[in-house]
């Protein structure tokens, strides 16, 4: 029973290792630009997709394909926030939820007219397959290394905002935007900056989550679930509260499933109501400055 145990709670914190990473750019979106991205789930999809079409058409692996994916996703994103969310963003909360709904819709129907409703996987190869015990408990190679790449890009994101001249500018215009405007910071394009970041990360994300999990246009919403939870779990724009809320998700999904098999996503999503009733400003509180 202890193995058992022992084993379900690693496999728990990795997993909720990339339900954080799938929450951080969520994260960063509501932290630098108090902005909530519905569509969110759909471009982790989207860069799922982007990495198949690169693995299909170079004959590549996953993690060679992101060499292509990432400033692709960058660009994207750069894109995107220059011709759509820089319209709403700073103005009332309604308005970005209704652009990037659309946006949302409009992404979904797109892949699926394209790729049709059949679903994919990445082909992770001889990783797949791998893995070592320590101390009589199994762990696979694939879902630690998601894990170690998921903890590592949230550490640069905390180093990123908190300790360079680019994070103390997105920081400024988080909390001031008109103080910023006046000592020269160009608002418009750092946020077009800080999308492509969120981006490029989100293509990273896709990735890690594809290798792992098949994949369809229609799987974004639970992906956005997943980061959604993980951010208000930890506490709104909070890096390593987002860790920790991935994390509590994770472990209470896969010991639910030894519960109950087919239901462990319900006990992660009550272990996140629970909790959210219990400290309804996340468990960490929200970011400052």
């Amino acid at each position: 029973m202890m193995q058992i145990a022992a084993e379900t709670l690693l496999n728990g914190l990795m997993l909720g290792a990339l339900y954080a990473l799938f929450g951080l750019g969520l994260s960063l979106s509501v932290g630098v630009m108090r902005m909530i991205n519905i569509a969110h789930g759909d471009l982790i999809v989207v860069g799922a997709y982007l990495t198949s079409v690169v693995m299909s058409g170079a004959g590549v692996g996953a993690f060679t394909a992101l060499l292509v994916v990432i400033p692709v996703m960058f660009a994207l994103g750069w894109i995107l926030q220059i011709i759509l969310f820089n319209r709403v963003v700073g103005k009332d909360a309604l308005a970005p939820l209704l652009l990037t709904f659309g946006l949302s819709i409009v992404l979904q129907n797109v892949l699926q007219e394209i790729f049709t409703a059949d679903t994919r996987s990445l082909q992770a190869g001889e990783l797949a397959g791998l893995g070592f015990n320590v101390l009589g408990v199994s762990i696979g190679v694939l879902p630690l290394v998601s894990a170690l790449a998921s903890i590592a890009l949230m550490g640069a994101a905390h180093w990123l905002v908190g300790h360079t001249h680019f994070g103390r500018q997105a920081r400024a215009v988080s909390d001031d935007p008109g103080t910023a405007r006046l000592v020269g910071v160009n608002d418009r394009r750092l946020f077009g900056i800080v999308t492509g970041v969120i981006f490029s990360m989100i293509g990273v994300a896709a990735v890690l989550y594809a290798l792992r999990t098949p994949f369809s246009p229609t799987a974004g919403p639970e992906r956005l679930l997943y980061s959604f939870e993980a951010v208000v779990l930890g506490g709104l724009g909070n890096i390593w509260g987002t860790l920790f809320g991935g994390l509590v998700i994770g472990v209470a999904q896969l010991f639910g499933a030894k519960i109950a098999s087919g239901l462990g996503p319900f006990f992660g999503h009550l272990a996140f109501l629970v909790a959210l009733l219990a400290r309804p400003q996340g468990l960490f509180g929200k970011a400052s400055s």
